[in-house]
């Protein structure tokens, strides 16, 4: 593995690590220019800095309190990201359940840190997840 490789998994763990401790300012540091979000297979896209901190605002406020269980299933270095897949099991107040999700998520390098993420589960979560961002999401072009 290259320098420059162990520097972008180091900014991926680093993701992670800062993510699950729920510390915003320590989660974008990890990301680098206007980080890209896309969502699969809905087809949609958040990317900017500024709701990159909309995302996460709202996913350390409303969405973290609400994860119940986190099951990793595997994680892959490549030379454009890590993969990692897990099951994610989200409680739903409203409705008095507790869902599971399969979900894919790839962390894609930029040139010191991450660009953002490639994610790939259900419309469920991704609206558990981002909230009011759902409705001002792009359709990925293609």
């Amino acid at each position: 593995m290259t320098k420059s490789l162990l520097q972008l998994v180091m900014a991926a763990a680093r993701h992670v690590a800062t993510e699950t401790n729920g510390d915003l300012e320590g989660i974008l540091a990890t990301l680098e220019g206007e980080p890209v979000y896309d969502f699969y297979p809905v087809g949609r896209r958040l990317s900017g800095m500024n709701n990159t901190r909309r995302y996460y605002e709202h996913f350390v406020a409303n969405a973290m309190p609400r994860i119940v269980d986190v099951e990793q299933h595997g994680e892959w270095i490549g030379d454009v990201g890590v993969v990692q897949e897990f099951t994610l099991s989200l409680e739903h107040p409203h409705a008095g359940e507790t869902t599971s999700h399969r979900i894919i998520a790839i962390l894609t390098f930029g040139e010191e840190r991450l660009s953002g993420e490639r994610m790939y589960s259900d419309e469920v979560l991704f609206r558990a997840l981002l909230g009011p961002l759902w409705d001002e999401l792009d359709e990925i072009p293609g």
